[in-house]
C-alpha cells in the first residue's frame, strides 16, 4: 500500500485517506508527479529496515526522513527491546527472552530428532536384526539433547547406508 506524505502539515497517509482529503475531487487511478503535486502530497518510498546491531534490539519505523535527492523514504532507529520496569530489570528480560528461544529451539530439535528415530523404528522390529551401525545410530540420536550446545548447535549423527 502506498503512503504519502502532505506537504502542508507533514503528516503521513494512505491514497484512501488522501482521497478523504479530497471528496469533491477526481482522482485517476495511477498517481504521477503531477497528481501529487495537485493534491499537494509527496510519494514515500519504500526502504529496507536495516539489521539490528545486536540480538535484544529492534529496528522499527520512524515516520519520513527526506534523502539527498529531495525523495521521502521510510526512515528507521533502532532500539533496545527491553527495559526496566517495576518487575523485572532489562537484564532480566534479556535472559527470559534467550530462555524462550532456547526452549522453542530445543522443542524444534527434540522433534525432529523423533522424526528421525520413527524413520528407523522398523529396524527395531522383533522380526529383524538391527545392526551394530544402527543401534549406535539411534543411540547417537537419543543422546541429541546432550550434546554441547543442544539447541542452538546440533551435529546430527549420519545415519548408517
Amino acid at each position: 500500500m502506498s503512503n504519502y506524505r502532505v506537504r502542508e502539515s507533514g503528516d503521513i497517509k494512505s491514497q484512501g485517506e488522501i482521497r478523504k482529503l479530497h471528496p469533491n475531487t477526481s482522482i485517476p487511478k495511477v498517481w504521477d508527479s503531477n497528481v501529487c503535486d495537485a493534491l499537494e502530497i509527496d510519494p514515500i518510498v519504500v526502504s529496507r529496515a536495516p539489521t539490528a546491531s545486536g540480538p535484544y534490539k529492534a529496528v522499527v519505523r520512524n515516520g519520513v526522513a527526506e534523502d539527498e535527492n529531495g525523495k521521502w523514504v521510510e526512515a528507521w532507529v533502532e532500539q533496545d527491546m527491553f527495559a526496566a520496569t517495576d518487575d523485572a530489570t532489562k537484564e532480566e528480560q534479556e535472559v527470559a527472552y534467550q530462555a524462550g528461544l532456547d526452549a522453542t529451539e530445543a522443542e524444534r530439535g527434540r522433534w525432529t530428532r523423533t522424526e528421525k528415530l520413527v524413520a528407523t523404528d522398523f529396524h527395531a522390529l522383533s522380526d529383524t536384526d538391527m545392526s551394530a551401525e544402527m543401534t549406535t545410530y539411534r543411540q547417537a540420536l537419543r543422546d541429541v539433547p546432550q550434546q554441547e550446545g543442544f539447541p542452538n548447535e546440533i551435529d546430527w549423527p549420519v545415519e548408517p547406508t
